[in-house]
């Protein structure tokens, strides 16, 4: 490689390299599930939901939730993302991933149930981004989004169940470039949740969910070279699915997701002490594709496996721009299970594998980003 091209790719990654969002989810920036459970169906349970984690995906599905009373579906994950931007590693690895939901059947129609999972961020803490052209080029970013969901379902007659949720959320932000160090700083925001399931028949079961874009409070931050600005919302989503339970110890569950990227992500007002500029992230809506199996292997026993795809909302032309936001999985393959532990107790384990995927910039700077992922979930359940 040419020295021009080395001092070029320095340029480029001193100027942009700090650039957000930050994302080391799944699809984009957001998580494939909330529960080991979503997890291990590579997240196709908007038709067939199994647990009360789908107040946060279809809130319509409390109404069917195997229970009589009450249950509740604590959890927590961790999330392994190897990422290299140039061929250099990030030193962060590791994240904990919380979650919990809890519904409560207050008679035969209506449904109560409250979830809260952190949906999406992480970030990077890159040393020196071009070891070609060593020098202070380290890029450092921390991104969290939580979101609570208080909400309900109501079971409109045998086929149909509606539902909805309010959307309460929190999210915090830094950033460290060559350019500017941005401290960790946090606003809150809010949207909300529609859902639907309708029973065909034994057999066929749809259900579809809308997730409103949600409106966050702007970030500021103070510094000595002066005030910092930036507004990032969260994206609408649009989902759909149909699953099939050929017997009753099978369940094929397949789902489409839109996620609106370019309406929050494809181009950012940033306000800087020198005055408005933009963040060009140059992200776009992303289309994702997820089918789950699930097996009864015996009375005390659920085996799930499934395969997630959707493409990278980043590109070629946007490489330079998302140094610090290597979004850029695409496959995903997840395994799940389920063991009765107690008469009212079960106890859930997923693992899933995002395969490394790497793009390069198709701009003269020659950037590449690469980025894999493991997630392990644990959960248990109690039902009444």
């Amino acid at each position: 490689m040419s020295n021009r091209k080395n001092i070029l790719r320095a340029a480029v990654i001193t100027a942009l390299g700090g650039s957000l969002p930050v994302a080391h989810a799944t699809n984009g920036d957001q998580m494939l599930g909330v529960t080991a459970t979503q997890w291990g169906m590579a997240g196709a349970v908007v038709a067939a939901p199994q647990d009360a984690g789908t107040v946060l995906t279809n809130p319509a599905g409390l109404a069917t939730l195997e229970m009589e009373e009450f249950r509740v579906d604590m959890g927590f994950g961790f999330l392994n993302p190897p990422r290299k931007a140039n061929g250099e590693e990030s030193d962060s690895d590791l994240y904990m991933i919380p979650s919990g939901a809890m519904a409560v059947r207050v008679d035969d129609k209506l449904t109560l149930g409250m979830g809260m999972a952190g949906l999406s961020g992480m970030g990077v803490d890159f040393a020196d981004i071009m070891a070609a052209a060593p020098g202070n080029q380290a890029v450092v970013t921390t991104k969290q989004f939580y979101k609570i969901a208080p909400g309900f379902a109501y079971k409109v007659n045998e086929q149909l169940s509606l539902g909805a949720a309010l959307n309460i959320d929190y999210q915090s932000l830094a950033i460290h470039n060559a350019s500017f160090t941005l401290p960790q700083n946090q606003g809150y925001g809010f949207g909300a949740s529609l859902g639907m399931t309708y029973k065909l028949n034994e057999q066929l079961q749809f259900g579809a969910s809308y997730t409103s874009e949600q409106d966050m409070d702007a970030f500021k931050w103070n510094t000595s070279a002066g005030s910092y600005e930036m507004t990032m919302n969260a994206p609408q989503m649009l989902q759909a699915g149909v699953a099939f339970t050929p017997r009753e110890d099978l369940l094929i569950e397949f789902d489409i997701k839109q996620i609106a990227f370019s309406e929050v992500l494809d181009s950012v007002d940033f306000k800087t002490p020198a005055g408005m500029s933009k963040m060009n992230f140059g992200w776009d809506d992303q289309t994702v594709f997820a089918i789950g199996i699930q097996k009864q292997l015996n009375p005390k026993t659920q085996v799930r496996v499934g395969y997630n795809y959707g493409e990278s909302p980043i590109g070629p032309e946007d490489v330079d721009n998302n140094i610090g936001s290597l979004a850029v999985t695409e496959q995903h393959l997840s395994l799940g299970l389920t063991r009765q532990l107690s008469k009212k107790m079960y106890g859930s384990f997923s693992y899933v594998h995002a395969f490394a995927n790497e793009i390069t910039s198709s701009t003269p700077s020659g950037n590449t980003i690469e980025l894999e992922q493991n997630i392990v979930n644990f959960q248990i359940s109690y039902r009444n």
